[in-house]
């Protein structure tokens, strides 16, 4: 990697990361994708913690295609495994290992165990050289 200065997660992150709750219905995510202009957002439980991500090809294939309602079944039932994600203070190069390594195109941020933002493919292109974002998204693609 390339990275001539030591960037932090937080210096390239999209502040403002919405969350949809792990008990809200997969409907109002996405409703909430929808008004957000957006493909994926965070669940977060009731304790305010990450539980994962929900995007909206998990919403298609995962449930829709499977026979699941989109009106009750809810955001935490689609939330599999352990959820990445990167520290305001990690540096850049392990955010891009990261999402190399689990070919993950969006990391959320957290500070002190709350969501705070979300690294994705468009804020490396944005933020990055043109060799960190190839990089990176050749291997996310892989």
């Amino acid at each position: 990697m390339t990275l001539t200065t030591e960037l932090l997660a937080k210096d390239i992150m999209t502040p403002g990361a919405r969350c949809i709750g792990e008990n809200d219905s997969l409907e109002t995510a996405a409703r909430l994708m929808a008004d957000l202009d957006i493909g994926s957002l965070p669940i977060c439980g009731e304790d305010g913690k990450l539980k994962g991500m929900l995007t909206d090809r998990d919403i298609v294939v995962k449930a829709i295609a499977n026979g699941h309602a989109a009106d009750t079944t809810t955001a935490g039932a689609l939330a599999e495994g352990r959820p990445f994600m990167v520290d305001t203070e990690d540096d850049a190069r392990h955010v891009l290992e990261l999402m190399q390594e689990h070919q993950v195109r969006r990391i959320p941020v957290i500070d002190d165990h709350v969501l705070v933002g979300i690294v994705a493919e468009a804020d490396i292109a944005r933020r990055l050289d043109a060799q960190d974002t190839g990089e990176t998204v050749e291997r996310i693609s892989r």
